[in-house]
């Protein structure tokens, strides 16, 4: 784990104050991306503008736990999640303020931040539906389609716990209602091939074991075995397809990596900065490019591995916002089914 974060307000003990300049020169991120690459994208901000990066990597839940704990005294500047659902627990925490500016409302769309300010998009992360070639002619075509009773017995997915999925079934109430949302999941509970097990890479290998003949699972998961080889996956890749769900309807939940200004920022200028620095088109080739994503501004060229996959038509009826205000009826309803 990396914790390469400076502790400005210790290091202020150790110095005079004539230095006190110097020391405001500095960005901390509280980051739950874990890619040792994203030091290039702090080295470019550094070059355009002067100001120092310090990072400190951890899961989303351990540094809003953290930010919490340190209070006003927090060194923390921006925090960086991967899942809108985790950037909700921090702003529920109160470890976030509002921000915005030109460069955020001008760059990234409405439906990607938060409608109060207190999180945008920097990437997107779509959840998607894949099948086997071998054994399936016609795939379903939408999330609702997943439910019906013609695939039971043939579908793998992640647990009630996954933050990805709590966030799906987010989406569903907010396009349809509590009480359809839990028919839904009821449906995909009997259309299970197996009790839910493993993340998103375990639902495909599924596929090409014989275990389900359909799966769901974020995109990236398949484009690694592409990138690179993953055991039980790239081998039979080919035999996976996929599909982009209700592109005649609302268009394919997507879920975001976020970007948010902690409350007790001691750096709020350069926290700005930074911020705004996220929605370049540098930054956004950058943050995409790691984890083949999509990026959250329009117009940004993809990377070789993610235009394997295309473009597609995103959902953007439902603002992203909508998850984390629907976690909990989520959760409710996955407890109340018996979604493991």
């Amino acid at each position: 784990m990396t914790r390469t974060i400076t502790r400005s307000f210790i290091a202020a003990f150790a110095l005079s104050a004539t230095v006190a300049p110097a020391l405001a020169q500095e960005v901390n991120i509280y980051s739950s991306r874990h890619y040792d690459s994203d030091q290039a994208l702090f080295d470019e901000f550094t070059s355009r503008t002067g100001i120092t990066v310090n990072r400190i990597e951890a899961k989303a839940d351990e540094l809003i736990a953290r930010m919490e704990a340190e209070g006003e005294n927090s060194p923390a500047d921006v925090l960086l999640t991967v899942d809108v659902g985790r950037a909700a627990r921090a702003e529920e925490a109160g470890v976030l303020q509002a921000y915005s500016s030109d460069a955020v409302e001008n760059r990234i769309p409405p439906h990607l931040r938060d409608p109060e300010n207190m999180w945008f998009g920097v990437s997107q992360r779509a959840r998607i539906i894949f099948y086997s070639k071998e054994r399936v002619e016609n795939p379903p075509s939408t999330y609702e389609e997943l439910a019906d009773p013609a695939w039971k017995g043939k579908v793998c997915i992640r647990s009630s716990s996954n933050i990805y999925n709590q966030s799906l079934l987010g989406s569903l109430i907010e396009a349809h209602g509590e009480d359809a949302a839990k028919e839904w999941a009821a449906g995909i509970v009997e259309n299970m091939a197996r009790a839910p097990q493993g993340g998103d890479t375990d639902q495909l290998r599924g596929i090409l074991s014989g275990e389900c003949d359909v799966a769901v699972a974020n995109h990236y998961y398949f484009l690694r075995g592409y990138e690179q080889e993953v055991e039980g996956l790239t081998d039979g890749i080919d035999n996976i397809g996929f599909v982009w769900p209700n592109q005649s309807g609302r268009g394919a939940h997507v879920n975001l990596s976020t970007a948010a200004k902690a409350v007790h920022s001691p750096n709020s200028e350069n926290a700005d900065k930074l911020l705004d620095f996220f929605t370049s088109d540098f930054a956004q080739q950058h943050f995409a490019g790691q984890n083949n994503e999509y990026p959250a501004v329009s117009g940004v060229p993809l990377d070789e591995d993610t235009a394997r996959l295309g473009i597609f038509i995103p959902d953007t009826t439902t603002n992203t916002a909508s998850y984390g205000d629907n976690a909990k009826a989520a959760q409710a309803i996955f407890n109340e089914v018996g979604w493991d």
